[in-house]
């Protein structure tokens, strides 16, 4: 199958950054002044894509890849500044926030004030008409999740699993009940979650107009506490008490010794194809309104999933199961497919020729790291010579060291071989690697910000199959990035083709 349109229709230069290692309040970035400033950033030196990591609500981890919903957006993303310029804030509620003991506290007291002023608006209000059709639009998946968050903060936060037999089994005339007393805590959560889509929506329309298009991350996975699981029970492996019978993961590989165990509930492929797979066709759908291309992690899953029994303490012990992948794909290619999907595969790790057969089938572009090139001999797929158009090439991703850090920690002969193949470049690091990225046939390449800021040893954001409780946190500031950095990244995007259109 070839789409008809390839979404790498010429040659571009992305950055990665998260939402929430913007600049900003203490807590983590938003959706403000900062995102809007980090476009104009992009679009001023000649870069069009932006990706970011998914960007649902989290547990307290903070990880993008266990969150609460596969469709809601975070509401600690949201800027309050845009609340104060609709009467919903004042200036004081948001200046308490730099001296607060708790800043994300603070944030969910601004947004609990913000909703008592909304709710007391007329109804004919055009922002109260607005959030009505936006619940009527999103209902699919908002009614459940707004239940399973109000629910989920009468009960201190605890697992779904450990919820009452009542609520935890969905019986009824519990959930009626639940929505009778926890009505202002459900339309507290819509609200937020209208909040969070208007915003998406307008600085979505601000980057198209700056000629920025929006590259987002969908986990294949659900996070096994999530409103997904506990709603729709029926599409994962789980036992009669809503426990995981088997759990994701990868077995051994370059991240860790031991393989790394998610703790995802796997899906009832069979279940799910039963109904033509609409679930995944509803998912899929809610992430092409909000990107405009889509990255899907661990796509290998689609071809095998790593199954670990529930009660092994790591992934070692695991084995592969085949998942129906093609099956899965020609429906949302049939029902989903307008001019070419906009999709993009992380097809990193044990890679099989079933998994690339299967990404070619449908003609999905994959993804290089250099990172990983320089290990083994001349025929290592990451190495600039093997490139093929219809990939997205990286210096490292999100779970990799920062460049510089990665090639410090080389050893010498590492470091001569690494600049040997790179022709002597001129160049330090990380921008010796950079350039290669951006000199690739690939027709996206996307450097991590990290390498832009010349960042070192202990600035990545997260390191797989770890609890490290950096991980996730990494933010950067404006006064980090100077004129000098922004010039060479101009320089590099137009040296190897990948400037804007005229």
């Amino acid at each position: 199958m070839t789409q008809a349109h390839s979404i790498l229709d010429r040659r571009r230069a992305g950055v990665l950054l998260h939402i929430t290692s913007l600049p900003g309040l203490p807590d983590n970035g938003d959706l403000g002044v900062h995102a809007y400033r980090f476009v104009d950033f992009l679009a001023d030196h000649g870069v069009t894509v932006w990706q970011t990591l998914p960007i649902g609500p989290t547990h307290p981890d903070g990880s993008p890849y266990q969150c609460l919903s596969a469709h809601a957006g975070n509401p600690w993303m949201i800027d309050l500044e845009w609340l104060l310029r609709r009467g919903w804030l004042e200036e004081a509620d948001i200046a308490a926030a730099w001296t607060a003991a708790d800043p994300t506290r603070h944030r969910g007291q601004c947004l609990g004030k913000a909703y008592g002023r909304f709710a007391q608006l007329p109804e004919d209000d055009e922002y109260r008409q607005a959030y009505r059709r936006f619940c009527g639009g999103q209902a699919a998946w908002l009614a459940d999740y707004a239940l399973f968050i109000a629910l989920r903060q009468e009960l201190k936060h605890r697992p779904w699993q450990d919820w009452p037999i009542a609520l935890r089994d969905r019986e009824p005339a519990a959930l009626d009940e639940a929505r009778r007393r926890l009505a202002e805590g459900v339309d507290r959560v819509g609200f937020e979650q209208f909040v969070f889509f208007q915003q998406w929506g307008e600085l979505r329309d601000y980057a198209k107009r700056r000629g920025v298009l929006l590259f987002g991350d969908m986990p294949i996975f659900i996070a096994s506490d999530s409103a997904d699981v506990w709603a729709r029970r029926e599409y994962f492996d789980l036992r009669e008490d809503g426990q995981a019978r088997v759990v994701a993961g990868v077995p051994p590989d370059y991240f860790s010794a031991t393989g790394q165990r998610w703790g995802n509930p796997h899906y009832r492929w069979a279940r799910m194809a039963e109904d033509g797979f609409r679930w995944w066709l509803e998912r899929i759908r809610s992430q092409l309104a909000l990107y405009d291309w889509v990255r899907i992690d661990h796509f290998r899953g689609f071809e095998a999933y790593w199954e670990i029994p529930a009660e092994s303490e790591t992934a070692m012990h695991g084995r592969w199961v085949e998942a129906p992948g093609a099956a899965l794909l020609d429906a949302v290619f049939a029902t989903l497919d307008g001019a070419g999907l906009p999709l993009v595969a992380e097809n990193l790790g044990i890679i099989t020729p079933e998994v690339e057969a299967l990404r070619n089938r449908f003609d999905i572009p994959g993804m290089l790291i250099l990172q990983f090139a320089f290990d083994g001999g001349p025929d290592n797929p990451y190495l600039p010579h093997n490139h093929t158009p219809n990939n997205v090439v990286y210096t490292g991703t999100h779970d990799n060291d920062t460049t510089l850090s990665w090639f410090e920690g080389l050893s010498e002969a590492q470091r001569t071989h690494v600049y040997e193949y790179l022709g002597h470049s001129s160049l330090k690091m990380p921008w010796a690697l950079a350039q290669s990225a951006l000199a690739s046939v690939a027709k996206l390449a996307i450097l991590p910000m990290q390498d832009i800021l010349e960042q070192g040893k202990g600035y990545r954001m997260n390191t797989p199959g770890t609890m490290d409780d950096t991980n996730w946190r990494w933010r950067f500031g404006w006064e980090q990035l100077t004129v000098e950095q922004g010039a060479e990244l101009a320089r590099l995007i137009h040296l190897y083709g990948r400037q804007p259109e005229a």
